[in-house]
């Protein structure tokens, strides 16, 4: 019985369009720009090869904030889906 009520629940795949990219993109700017604000310690070891181009950011820096922003544009890619925008 959960199988095929699961299977009654499953919508159209989704396929990537460059407009999946661009919210993608987005929710990293986005992501970065709030870590730049909210982070403690933005330039923690070990730093970047060219500290510059990444914003001054630190590696953990680097990674913690693109992760959020990869969550962030799933949630919101999967969200538009889901409403039928995408």
């Amino acid at each position: 019985m959960l199988p095929s009520t699961l299977l009654a629940a499953v919508t159209t795949p989704l396929s990537w369009s460059p407009s999946v990219g661009i919210i993608m993109i987005l929710a990293n700017i986005i992501a970065i720009t709030v870590g730049k604000f909210t982070m403690e310690y933005p330039y923690a070891e070990p730093a970047l090869p060219s500290a510059r181009f990444f914003g001054g950011f630190g590696l953990p820096a680097v990674l913690a904030t693109t992760a959020f922003g990869h969550i962030l544009g799933a949630g919101i890619i999967l969200g538009l889906h889901n409403i039928g925008r995408i």
